[in-house]
């Protein structure tokens, strides 16, 4: 039996980082980088080679019946290898990022139990760095009654009140930014704390190693824009329409993920199909710029790899071997 296993911590201890050194010798493996890069396959591939089931990190595979245009791993892989967070929302519902942190930890805490190494897989890097780091994330649900009060007071008044009851916040958050401001007000009000308190960071208790990939951007443009030709193949826009004939609005926040805002306005007659596979590999290429700014090759608590270099898959399969048993 594996040194770390067993010892299953319940949610509050989580949160407060555990109980013991044993206990935080628990592994979790990441693996993180830009989209299309190939960290659904390293997943697969490590997950068979060190008993590890998969947790997803990334926000489009919550939603059922949204398939084809998320590269979703197809049921058959599914079943032969333990997935979590994958197909547990329908497209009308939201995911909040603290719900997704504690279903996280939870998946990776059966895991464990099961004396199985968890792998937390994504490119959502919020939902990532949220496990990872171990956001604190207020749980104070909306007040619509005390938003409308305090939207009331103007803004210059909102940043007054802000500064006074928490000035870590309102150092943080431009006094333009109102929306924030309301909530950073919000939450301290409702909780008698200031917000700024409730979201320090607690590091969860396991040992991470962060795998990332990395590769020319050219090269990845050149397989992102296959692969969205390869989804339209597969039958991504009746996918889409599908999903509009279940009366899914394309105003949803699930149907604006990259794909699904495109065929939509497609089947609306906005856009010619041509000009929406175009727009889709566009806003594809944007999106990886926009990864990078969670997930820096600087960040030394990321190992990186070049999927580009000939034996990228050998030397992080040894690494991790080595990690693993350097307890």
């Amino acid at each position: 039996m594996p040194s770390w296993a067993g010892n299953n911590l319940t949610m509050t201890q989580i949160q407060t980082g555990g109980r013991s050194g044993a206990i935080a010798n628990r592994p979790l493996l990441v693996i993180v980088g830009p989209t299309a890069v190939g960290k659904t396959s390293l997943s697969l591939h490590l997950a068979q080679a060190f008993d590890g089931e998969i947790i997803s990190a990334d926000s489009r595979l919550f939603y059922r019946g949204m398939d084809i245009g998320t590269d979703k791993p197809p049921l058959t892989v599914r079943r032969g290898l333990p997935h979590h967070l994958i197909d547990i929302r329908d497209p009308d519902s939201i995911l909040t990022l603290g719900e997704y942190q504690r279903l996280a930890y939870r998946a990776i805490e059966a895991t464990l139990a099961r004396q199985r190494l968890p792998i937390l897989v994504g490119g959502t890097g919020q939902y990532i760095w949220a496990v990872v780091e171990g956001w604190g994330i207020p749980r104070v649900p909306p007040n619509d009654a005390l938003r409308t009060s305090l939207g009331a007071l103007g803004r210059d008044e909102l940043a007054r009140w802000l500064r006074c009851l928490d000035p870590e916040s309102a150092a943080r958050i431009h006094p333009n930014n109102v929306r924030r401001v309301i909530r950073a007000l919000e939450v301290t009000l409702l909780t008698g704390r200031p917000m700024s308190e409730l979201r320090r960071k607690q590091p969860p208790p396991y040992r991470i190693k962060i795998v990332g990939l990395r590769a020319e951007r050219e090269w990845l443009y050149e397989r992102i824009d296959r692969r969205v030709q390869e989804m339209v193949a597969k039958g991504l826009l009746a996918e889409v329409r599908t999903l509009l004939d279940e009366g899914y609005s394309p105003t949803l926040p699930a149907m604006s993920a990259l794909g699904y805002r495109q065929m939509a306005e497609h089947l609306q007659g906005t856009l010619t199909l041509a000009e929406a596979i175009e727009r889709i590999q566009f806003e594809t290429h944007r999106f990886v710029r926009q990864q990078n700014t969670w997930f820096r090759e600087g960040d030394a608590r990321i190992d990186w790899y070049d999927v580009g270099s000939a034996d990228w898959r050998a030397r992080i399969v040894a690494a991790v071997d080595a990690w693993l048993r350097n307890h």
